[in-house]
């Protein structure tokens, strides 16, 4: 192999990869070097000239014209005899350049060479890969999709980079095909081994505050700020906003007319619904605003004597009857997000309980667990709030049957009987 078809083997592998001239010379020579540091033991006395724009390669030896017999080391040094037959005129003393062809390297050694060189390249391609990808952490990316697998999505984007989008980071109703653009934050990117593992997700918070960014102009602007974000992807989702001009509505210019701003948000996150509500620092205000769309009687704040725990603390609030199950939410998923969203870990209080009431857990010893807990999610707490529904009701807004249900009501009516 000659040095001109290895340098344009080599060239094409820049192109391919778009490593810029000096960082390729930079490379060749690298790997010259440690080449030739095997096959001679030392790479100090040769000279390397390298064109990688013209294929060019030069390698000289440069060594110092000794007696006969006395040369120590071959490597640094030529016997005159030797050194004559290159130039007839050379004495003892002085320096002799002699180029060094890739053929007298010998064939494996040419062979491990290109295969050291790629590598070597490949590595630097994964490097600022790495380095272009860690700096779009938590950036919106959209990408390709490539492959689909049962535990994750690959991509491609237009440089041909992989992306991984992995199950738990998909919302639950997203449903791909192969060609399809898909959207997510960049949420990690890490070194596994030599190759960069660029992780996205669609169901962290992050991935709503940028379709917020890129939907809502004041947002982008900065006009608008998200001061807080609480998800359960795909199902939904409450979004604290504020702006310092007070002549913006940031509720308003975030939902726009007729929810028309942020229709396109729900669409892409599988009709998540989304709460947008005032942000204030007033803290029970907030808390209210949170729990909307519930109407708050009262509360009282405990805050955390530790807060490195997580939670700023604990709040009892008070509703009437009829807000309990607005507050709690289906599956008490409005009550969940409240407190991801404030903070608090939120205690719902019925106000104004009847003395002779009785809480549904006092049942404890006859009414099983689970059926207590399922009555508790739509906010009945107490005999008389289930005694007060009709069955038809019961039986929408709970998994149980109706023998259950006329039989915990049978039981609760005893009690008060009794």
């Amino acid at each position: 192999m000659e040095n001109i078809d290895l340098i344009d083997s080599f060239s094409e592998f820049k192109d391919n990869k778009s490593i810029d001239r000096v960082t390729l010379m930079s490379i060749l020579e690298e790997v010259f070097r440690a080449a030739l540091k095997r096959k001679f033991g030392s790479d100090d006395n040769f000279d390397i000239i390298i064109n990688p724009d013209k294929g060019d390669l030069e390698i000289w030896r440069n060594r110092v014209v000794v007696a006969d017999g006395m040369s120590e080391d071959d490597n640094e040094e030529i016997e005159l005899s030797e050194a004559r037959k290159i130039e007839p005129d050379f004495e003892i003393g002085e320096d002799v350049s002699e180029e060094v062809k890739l053929i007298d390297l010998g064939r494996r050694a040419i062979l491990a060479l290109r295969q050291n060189l790629i590598s070597k390249i490949q590595e630097h391609d994964s490097t600022n890969i790495f380095k272009q990808f860690k700096d779009l952490e938590g950036e919106l990316y959209s990408a390709e999709v490539h492959h689909i697998r049962h535990n994750a999505v690959i991509l491609l984007d237009d440089e041909g980079n992989e992306l991984v989008l992995p199950k738990s980071e998909q919302i639950r109703s997203d449903f791909f095909r192969k060609g399809d653009s898909v959207r997510a934050v960049v949420k990690t990117v890490e070194l596994r081994g030599t190759k960069p593992a660029i992780i996205l997700s669609r169901t962290s918070p992050e991935f709503l505050v940028k379709l917020f960014e890129q939907e809502i102009p004041e947002v982008f602007d900065g006009l608008i700020t998200i001061e807080g974000v609480a998800r359960i992807p795909g199902e939904k989702a409450k979004v604290a906003v504020d702006s310092y001009d007070d002549r913006i509505d940031p509720v308003g210019a975030c939902v726009g007319m007729k929810g028309s701003r942020i229709h396109g948000i729900v669409r892409e996150l599988g009709n998540e619904n989304i709460d947008v509500i005032n942000y204030t620092k007033n803290e029970q205000l907030y808390i209210a605003r949170a729990l909307s769309p519930a109407k708050i009687v009262s509360m009282v704040i405990h805050p955390s004597e530790d807060p490195k725990e997580g939670k700023k603390g604990r709040v009892d609030v008070f509703l009437k009857p009829e807000e309990v199950s607005k507050a709690i939410g289906k599956g008490g998923v409005n009550i969940r997000l409240a407190s991801q969203l404030t903070g608090y870990e939120i205690d719902v209080q019925r106000e104004g309980i009847e003395d002779e009431d009785v809480e549904l857990t006092e049942f404890g010893d006859e009414i099983e667990n689970w059926v207590i807990d399922e009555l508790k999610k739509i906010g009945l707490d107490t005999a008389r709030s289930v005694l007060e529904k009709d069955v038809s009701e019961l039986l929408k807004r709970t998994d149980l049957e109706e023998e259950t249900i006329l039989e915990v009501q049978k039981i609760l009516r005893e009690e008060f009987e009794d």
